[in-house]
């Protein structure tokens, strides 16, 4: 039996090793590729993915588009300067927030952000203390939210990115995410292009990234950790490319955690996918049996992580925990602008 215990997943990862830039070549990063059934490592550079793939197998994309959703503003009753974080759009103008601080926060309270272009009025405080807000702005709020909302980079990436699009993947397409499905970092457009001529089948999913990759694991028991929900689309079109490829005796490749945790949320339970739309606060670590995934990219992931639990279910703890020490030995770039890995 896999442990179940978060501190179980912890590892030693020297500072220096957290990625603070993407690289100018998206495909120049480095790829530690696992094979899982031996435990064998391959050092190759992200390019070299097209080596592991075969003529039919289905590559599953997530095309979410990262708004900039941090803004930050002034309560207008004190000029008490206060961050807001966009996760989650509950209706036209009703957004589930993460504000700090949020005592200064409570029902009622106004906030003002690029003096008044764009307001908020904190509606009620909703589970584990997020607020929701509803906002009014003059024109058009995705324009308004251009204008004065920042990228919202992780808390561990301290440099200003300098080009917004390097924390969207090229084949984002649907606003929504509060965070970037960053394994999809790693592509161009000429390598996908590339794939496609060679036979392998694209699959595009939404699911926009929420509070669960902000929020880090506190129960050391972790069937007592309760993931926060995240809205996904599966199209018929990308159901029927899936489910032709485990038909077909191929392979899905899932591009992320977030691609992967879209599709087995809408597995239904005889291994193929149907096209919906919903909300899935799916938990994957080990013990989990994949229904649809065969395979995975993703890049390397913050220690005691629900993605590093994910990721623990494909492959094994022991082996994952093996796996990040050879990419520590090897100084592997880590986390959102870092390296990637293939799981086979």
């Amino acid at each position: 039996m896999e442990q179940l215990r978060k501190s179980d997943y912890d590892f030693d990862l020297p500072k220096e090793l957290i990625a603070q830039t993407p690289l100018t070549d998206r495909a120049a990063s480095r790829l530690l590729v696992l094979h899982r059934q031996t435990g064998e490592y391959e050092h190759k550079t992200f390019r070299n993915i097209k080596d592991y793939l075969q003529p039919g197998d289905c590559l599953v994309l997530n095309n979410t588009k990262v708004i900039p959703a941090r803004l930050m503003g002034v309560k207008a009753d004190t000029g008490a300067v206060i961050e807001v974080l966009l996760l989650k759009r509950k209706s036209d103008d009703v957004w589930e927030t993460l504000v700090k601080p949020g005592k200064k926060a409570r029902p009622g309270a106004v906030i003002s952000f690029g003096d008044g272009l764009i307001n908020g009025t904190v509606l009620e405080i909703g589970e584990e203390g997020n607020r929701l807000i509803r906002f009014s702005y003059e024109g058009i709020w995705e324009e308004a939210l251009d204008r004065l909302g920042e990228m919202p980079l992780p808390p561990y990436i301290t440099q200003k990115l300098e080009d917004k699009n390097r924390y969207q993947t090229v084949y984002a397409k649907y606003e929504g995410s509060a965070a970037a499905p960053t394994a999809g970092l790693h592509f161009t457009n000429e390598l996908l292009q590339e794939l496609e001529d060679s036979g392998i089948v694209l699959a595009y999913v939404t699911l926009h990234v929420g509070l669960g990759t902000f929020r880090p694991v506190k129960t050391e028991n972790l069937l007592e950790h309760h993931m926060h929900s995240e809205s996904y689309e599966i199209t018929e079109e990308a159901a029927e490319k899936i489910n032709h490829a485990k038909q077909t005796g191929h392979r899905v490749i899932c591009v992320g955690t977030t691609s992967c945790r879209t599709i087995e949320s809408a597995a239904d339970g005889n291994g193929l996918l149907r096209a919906c739309h919903g909300d899935t606060d799916i938990f994957i670590y080990p013990g989990y049996r994949f229904q649809i995934l065969d395979a995975l990219i993703t890049n390397f992931h913050l220690p005691e992580s629900t993605l590093i639990m994910l990721v623990s279910a494909l492959a094994g703890r022991e082996q994952v925990l093996a796996a990040y020490q050879e990419a520590v030995k090897e100084r592997y770039r880590f986390f959102s602008f870092g390296d990637a890995m293939l799981i086979i």
